[in-house]
């Protein structure tokens, strides 16, 4: 039924209980005896459902799903055995009946607000606890032949989505028109409406545009062109700025199938492009080219931050790369997936060596003061000899 009106495809068995495997083996070298789940994309990640509930991973035997509300729809998302309960006061009892509550409870602890912990510790009743939230990053971090598949529809989407903007991107024009008339286009064939970023005070647009001098300007976000907005309220994103010649336009925008994000970013000219951006153009179009022949399995993250910065600074555009001043990001690639920040991140001291099966964003993007920002942003995935990019589109500068 839910495929009727859906675009989806459910998570198989195999695919859950391999996660769930990996996970009970980093669990065992964490010293953690059960995992105690309550944040909704983890608990999809391993149970194949996020109806309201709390999923229970024993270190040595079959996981519980836990599920308070929605379990008729439960049942028809998972193929794992579900455990229908009123509240969560229920499910201490049964911990205690399977002998699970004894040794250290694993917790999200990087989401987890202490009320709700509190909660838990009262009602459940576990006495050791300890974070579990980094070995659930690790175990997500590589990605199933089901979960590429997932990413490669998602790339679908944002692919049709560039293309429409062809058509959007006219002198004049609004950034929030482009926006809306792109948004509705993702919609339309399926986009599941919103990004999902991990961490409190994480917020992240579906799609944002930037026509000029709104790109250069900082806000909360941890991002290199983040946008203006129109509210302090919600400090980023697209604005009623309008399209000038000569001045690029960025598109960034996040495709969404089935939970999994790709996210990427095209510049767009009406007319010819400005001097000022040209070498910074040059320099990131260089940096994804170097990357495509560098990257691999065994190369440490923090030698492609070294690269791309070593080309910017080539071109001497290195004040404005990832940003300017106060408004410089010290990543220009994160993990993707079911969230926007996953692992690996890649940075200039964060250590961590590239395996197959990892994506990620990747985004040398520059940002002149005053005048504006242009970059690209292109997904890939970590093969066994080298970069694989999930989308086939072009990521030339378009020039309209």
């Amino acid at each position: 039924m839910l495929k009727q009106v859906g675009a989806f495809d459910s998570v198989p068995r195999e695919d859950l209980i391999r996660r769930v495997d990996n996970l009970r083996g980093r669990m065992v070298g964490a010293g953690i005896d059960f995992a105690l789940m309550v944040e909704n994309v983890d608990r999809f990640y391993f149970a194949g459902t996020m109806q309201k509930g709390i999923l229970v991973v024993p270190v040595d035997r079959d996981p519980l799903i836990f599920v308070e509300k929605g379990i008729e729809r439960a049942v028809m998302e998972t193929p794992l055995s579900l455990t229908p309960i009123g509240n969560i006061k229920e499910i201490k009892d049964i911990l205690k009946d399977k002998n699970i509550l004894q040794g250290t409870a694993g917790l999200e602890l990087d989401v987890l607000p202490v009320s709700l912990f509190e909660r838990l510790r009262r009602v459940i009743g576990f006495e050791r606890y300890a974070d579990v939230s980094e070995t659930i990053k690790e175990v997500r971090a590589i990605k199933s032949p089901f979960e590429l598949t997932q990413i490669h529809k998602s790339g679908e989407m944002l692919s049709h989505v560039f293309a429409k903007a062809n058509d959007e991107v006219r002198e004049g024009r609004t950034e929030l028109e482009i926006d809306a008339a792109l948004v509705a286009e993702g919609r339309k064939i399926g986009h599941q409406g919103l990004l999902r970023m991990r961490g409190i005070n994480q917020e992240m647009m579906n799609l944002t545009v930037q026509a000029g001098y709104t790109g250069a300007i900082t806000t909360l976000l941890d991002g290199p062109i983040t946008g203006a907005g129109v509210t302090p309220a919600l400090p980023q994103g697209s604005s009623f700025k309008q399209v000038e010649r000569g001045i690029p336009v960025t598109i960034d925008y996040g495709g969404a199938y089935n939970g999994y994000i790709t996210d990427e970013t095209r510049s767009f000219v009406v007319g010819e492009l400005q001097e000022v951006f040209k070498r910074p153009y040059e320099a990131a179009r260089a940096i994804i080219d170097d990357v495509m022949t560098f990257a691999r399995p065994g190369v440490d993250c923090t030698d492609i931050f070294a690269m791309a910065y070593s080309a910017a600074k080539k071109e001497h555009v290195e004040d404005y790369f990832l940003g300017h001043g106060e408004g410089k990001v010290a990543f220009i690639g994160h993990g993707i997936g079911l969230e926007i920040n996953e692992l690996p991140v890649i940075t200039s001291r964060h250590h961590r060596i590239l395996k197959e099966g990892m994506v990620f964003a990747f985004e040398p993007k520059f940002v002149v003061p005053s005048h504006g920002a242009i970059g690209i942003e292109v997904d890939f995935i970590v093969r066994p000899h080298g970069l694989e990019r999930v989308t086939k589109n072009s990521i030339e500068l378009v020039c309209l």
